[in-house]
């Protein structure tokens, strides 16, 4: 993870926040950042972690996944179980930023370092901290739209 120098300027011209990122290039942190900074704060997952009852912020979510009958809210540090089945998170989880990429599995895109669509149709996506999945044929199809910013 980059530092983060966080600095406030006043400009009494300025009727709105302006919030400019500097970075030597755009990569999947600087995405992400600027994605946490547009986000709206509103979309939050109920989840326990032990005997603690949280809430964790959409936008730090990179992959959701069902694990016999629970599902897993996975961060880039740490792994939670959430408070509902897998198919009313995705109904209430931003449609731009979340896709589902299995009957198990949904995906944070903001959280994505490369995908590597293979030679027998299959595609393999790795994530942020070094995690890795496999999409359905079947959700291919969504997949790419996704990505072409048809959806």
């Amino acid at each position: 993870m980059k530092k983060i120098n966080v600095r406030f300027e006043t400009d009494t011209k300025l009727d709105s926040i302006d919030v400019t990122v500097r970075a030597s290039e755009k990569d999947i942190e600087v995405s992400a950042l600027i994605d946490r900074i547009n986000s709206d704060g509103g979309d939050t997952i109920a989840v326990t972690g032990g005997n603690i009852t949280d809430v964790v912020s959409a936008s730090d979510i990179v992959l959701l996944t069902v694990d016999g009958k629970s599902v897993n809210v996975i961060t880039e540090n740490d792994r939670f179980t959430a408070r509902q089945p897998l198919s009313a998170l995705e109904n209430t989880l931003d449609k731009k930023r979340f896709v589902r990429i299995s009957r198990y599995e949904i995906i944070n895109l903001s959280k994505v370092v490369r995908y590597d669509f293979t030679l027998s149709g299959t595609l393999r996506i790795e994530l942020l901290g070094g995690m890795e999945t496999w999409a359905s044929r079947r959700c291919i199809p969504e997949i790419r739209r996704h990505l072409a910013g048809k959806e």
